[in-house]
């Protein structure tokens, strides 16, 4: 989509104001459907490569569509402890059993869980002052995947919001407060990836 939008800036205005939409659906097929009365090589060209990108983000989309919907119904099914809680869904349950599930003999407890992610504080205190810098190891879709729960809780879930204007009155960055939530997340979903871990069939997951 990104390859079309950048085509149609640089194209003729006719053609741009033919096709462009807000939507990147309604941009694809504007493409796929779009008539030209120039028959300049140039423009037959434009034309074409502009039909071709939009069949392959229609394609794309659908496959994506259809991944999504698989996705869903596997974690919903072997996922049942994730995905009950706040700002757990498909594609976040999916990663975090299958690194937990990569690597059973790192789950001694929720703090080996939380390295393994890269959310345990490492110290970097100097002096008087106190305090921990992120840590850039473990697994790093895991760790996104705990960011985007943060995330999602921090906008939506009553407990969370207060928590960060709590922390913001502390005087914390909002990357503290958020490796902060990344760590509380593990330590309350550690018992549950176990517990689904127990009931599934982990060759179905991959």
């Amino acid at each position: 989509m990104n390859q079309i939008r950048g085509i149609l800036v640089s194209g003729p205005q006719d053609i741009r104001e033919q096709v462009w939409k807000t939507k990147p659906h309604d941009c694809a097929r504007a493409c796929i459907e779009m008539l030209s009365s120039d028959n300049s090589d140039l423009l037959e060209s434009m034309t074409l490569t502009l039909k071709l990108l939009a069949q392959r983000w229609l394609m794309l989309t659908d496959e994506l569509a259809l991944l999504d919907k698989r996705l869903d119904k596997l974690t919903n099914e072997h996922c049942q402890q994730l995905r009950t809680r706040m700002g757990v869904g498909p594609y976040t349950a999916g990663i975090l059993v299958t690194v937990a599930g990569d690597n059973p003999e790192r789950l001694r407890n929720e703090a080996a869980l939380a390295a393994l992610c890269g959310v345990n504080p490492l110290p970097a205190s100097s002096g008087k002052t106190i305090r921990h810098r992120l840590n850039r190891g473990g697994n790093r879709e895991a760790n996104n995947a705990l960011w985007t729960i943060a995330l999602v809780r921090a906008r939506s879930d009553p407990r969370t919001r207060l928590y960060v204007e709590r922390r913001t009155a502390e005087g914390l960055t909002t990357k503290e407060i958020y490796r902060c939530l990344k760590r509380y997340i593990v330590r309350e979903l550690y018992p549950l990836i176990l517990s689904d871990l127990k009931r599934i069939n982990f060759t179905g997951l991959t």
